[in-house]
């Protein structure tokens, strides 16, 4: 009986220790999912914002389009014999008037619409700004000893207000650059930090490299047909 009781101990142990394990690795993973999701809704209301941008652009090209396409208008004064009758030629003269008017007031129109172009904030235009990998590299570059992924985020969100940086965004944009070579990352006690990797550092070796190369099973299979006719021959 004691016995049993012992192996039914370890083994209610054991199945515990897998079972917040697996948990742990649940939780990690749901964590790692739902940052991507929240990078790429990032993503998304950018590219939603620069899609709005240049709409409004593409409406105030369309505005300016017509007047400056359109070329002086031949008057009819030249094609209207002198011997016409003075009521005729200021009739012309006051269509041309208002022609003129016309031409005026569409000239300010497109002027308008091009300052209010002018005038429109081109801060908040994702496409001249840097990614948040640049932003990330250009920080650990600057730093002088490792910084946690809140560290980092704080610095970043400090430094450009104007975007919505969150701290599981950045730890995993902080895991891909681990994974790419592009970052080192040391844990001390329950705290990972990370730094940049220096320029004139060379990568780490592939395992690709290191396996030597295997013989081509079609150059053995022709070695060995040489051989066998070598063998005939003598």
């Amino acid at each position: 009986m004691p016995d049993t009781t012992t192996t039914s101990t370890e083994l209610t142990s054991q199945y515990t220790a897998q079972v917040v394990a697996d948990l742990e690795r649940n939780a990690k993973e749901q964590e790692r999912i739902g940052a991507e999701m929240e990078a790429l809704q990032e993503q998304l209301n950018a590219l939603r914002h620069d899609h709005s941008v240049l709409t409004n652009l593409r409406q105030a090209l369309g505005a300016t389009a017509a007047p400056v396409g359109t070329g002086p208008e031949p008057t009819a004064a030249a094609s209207v014999p002198r011997q016409k009758a003075p009521a005729k030629s200021a009739e012309g003269k006051r269509a041309r008037v208002r022609k003129s008017d016309s031409k005026k007031a569409d000239s300010g129109k497109a002027t308008a619409a091009r300052a209010s172009a002018a005038k429109r904030p081109t801060a908040k235009d994702t496409s001249t700004q840097p990614t948040l990998i640049e932003l990330i590299r250009r920080y650990l570059t600057e730093q002088r000893e490792p910084r946690s992924a809140a560290e980092v985020s704080t610095a970043l969100v400090q430094t450009h207000p104007e975007r919505r940086i969150q701290t599981n965004v950045v730890r995993t944009t902080l895991e891909n650059l681990v994974a790419k070579s592009h970052a080192h990352r040391a844990k001390q006690g329950t705290s990972v930090f990370y730094t940049a990797v220096e320029a004139d550092e060379p990568p780490a070796p592939s395992t690709a490299a290191e396996q030597p190369a295997k013989a081509d099973p079609k150059v053995k299979a022709e070695a060995k047909v040489k051989a066998a006719a070598k063998t005939d021959s003598d």
